[in-house]
């Protein structure tokens, strides 16, 4: 049986998804340096200034939020997340496929609940000011379903991408 090559639209989406990828790790790298810029100016204003700011603390839980959300979607487009290998190597060729198939499937269907409930929780609290930041209550939600929206993006491609006799390769 010879390889099929890869439709150009396929190989677009892909690229799109890869630029996607880039920018949701470089989003988590620039959330991780701005919350120890955060933190730095926390502990300085309490210890040497001695006046704690208010609106470091929902600031970095935004911050955290952002690069644990960007960085789990990026690791499923790798293929680095946290997986059972052992017990799908165990299975033979067909039953690695299977359980990959539903492992992707799975983390497409939590990727879009993540998404969709964050979004309505998103929406739900947008009015309601934050205490200590001038920032909407739920705005912490905002990262997550992004991140969720691309983790099922990306689980979903990996499964198109998969080929029907992928055997034991991760």
């Amino acid at each position: 049986m010879q390889p099929t090559a890869t439709p150009p639209a396929a190989d677009a989406l892909a690229r799109v998804l890869d630029r996607l990828s880039a920018l949701a790790i470089g989003i988590a790298a620039a959330s991780l340096a701005g919350l120890v810029v955060v933190q730095g100016w926390q502990v300085f204003a309490r210890y040497v200034l001695n006046d704690s700011p208010s609106w470091t603390e929902p600031v970095t839980l935004l911050l955290l939020s952002t690069a644990m959300a960007m960085g789990a979607a990026t690791g499923v487009r790798e293929n680095r997340h946290f997986g059972f290998f052992l017990l799908a190597d165990a299975l033979g060729p067909r039953g690695h496929r299977l359980v990959e198939a539903l492992g992707g499937l799975v983390v497409a269907a939590i990727g879009a609940v993540l998404a969709g409930w964050s979004a309505a929780l998103l929406a739900d609290g947008w009015d309601v000011h934050l205490a200590g930041a001038p920032l909407p209550q739920s705005i912490n939600y905002l990262p997550l379903s992004l991140g969720g929206a691309l983790m099922a993006a990306f689980a979903l491609d990996r499964l198109r991408r998969r080929p029907a006799s992928a055997g034991g390769a991760r």
